[in-house]
């Protein structure tokens, strides 16, 4: 059979497919479209590391070579562990570390289970929980001197608000941060107020997570409101909950805004001097600048416990 159009008795000759049009660039032209786009990765990827780099890890590396050494007079002489001795028998050190863990342990009663315990709160209200979020965080949102100067206005032993309520109910007045006994106290509860808004959020998204269904299998078994926090809520938020004391562990370690802020860092008789304001002691006031790198390598040492400890448990949560 000869097409239309062919002279007769001569077959058409046959026609050639055209190639299909699948509308790919050339592969010069996507080479250079995903190196572009790596490169534009890559030199946002090359800035954060310099800045991490310049700011975390060379210091970290400095002060470990520091915390060997002696600088006098612009010499830098190598004196092993003399720094560490010099640290371990003044007795500011073990002062500043009953100081730091018993900040630690109020803040941890006080920090930990405060937010816990609003949250849980905020969860009941069906309405008005966007306002209540605003204020409990609105806490921290504020300058910490700010924070600072209303609690010592507070604080205030002539006009404060505290002593003020005191004498109205016909008690004597306290000597808040002047008073050794008082004054961590007084600290923990200045520090609880102005941190406490991002654990209550985060325990709060905690809840949210919780299906309702196990409260209104709770509730048909006849559980109250405490018999429900602790069947229900401390189980399915226990994993949160941890990783909070950790990371709460981990900061109450190193305070030290607060009590320098509050009672110019050491209180009355040493009573509010943490390990970090030791170590701000012997750098700056004292410009023994080894003791102060030798012991925030001591620290470092015992914070990267804790830290471990963190990752391994975030890690069992995530699997």
């Amino acid at each position: 059979m000869t097409a239309p159009g062919a002279a007769p008795g001569r077959a058409a000759p046959p026609r050639r497919p055209r190639p299909r049009e699948t509308g790919a660039a050339p592969a010069g032209g996507r080479f250079s479209q995903s190196l572009r786009r790596n490169l534009t990765a890559h030199g946002f990827l090359v800035g954060a590391v310099l800045c991490f780099a310049v700011f975390s890890w060379y210091p970290m590396v400095r002060e470990f070579f520091l915390a060997f050494q002696r600088t006098e007079g612009g010499e830098v002489t190598w004196v092993g562990l003399d720094n560490l001795t010099t640290v371990l028998d003044d007795p500011a050190f073990w002062q500043a570390w009953r100081n730091t863990l018993l900040f630690t342990v109020l803040a941890l009663v006080l920090g930990f289970a405060v937010p816990f315990v609003v949250a849980v709160v905020i969860n009941e209200f069906h309405h008005g929980q966007g306002y209540l979020r605003l204020l409990v965080y609105l806490p921290v949102m504020l300058p910490p001197v700010a924070s600072v100067l209303l609690f010592k206005y507070l604080y205030d032993p002539g006009y404060g608000l505290l002593n003020e309520l005191l004498g109205f109910l016909h008690l004597p007045g306290q000597q808040w941060l002047q008073d050794p006994d008082l004054s961590m106290l007084s600290v923990v509860i200045a520090s609880t107020w102005m941190n406490m808004g991002g654990a209550t959020l985060v325990y709060l998204a905690a809840l949210q997570d919780i299906p309702g269904e196990l409260y209104e299998a709770a509730e048909l078994d006849g559980a109250g409101l405490f018999r429900k926090i602790w069947h229900v809520t401390i189980p399915q938020t226990r994993l949160v909950l941890s990783l909070m004391l950790l990371m709460q562990v981990i900061a109450t370690m190193q305070v030290f805004v607060e009590p320098f802020l509050l009672t110019g860092g050491a209180g009355p008789e040493g009573s509010t001097t943490t390990v970090v304001h030791l170590i701000y002691q012997y750098a700056f006031n004292f410009n023994d600048y080894g003791a102060a790198a030798a012991l925030g390598l001591l620290l470092l040492v015992l914070l990267a416990g804790f830290s471990a400890a963190y990752v391994r448990l975030s890690r069992a949560g995530d699997e």
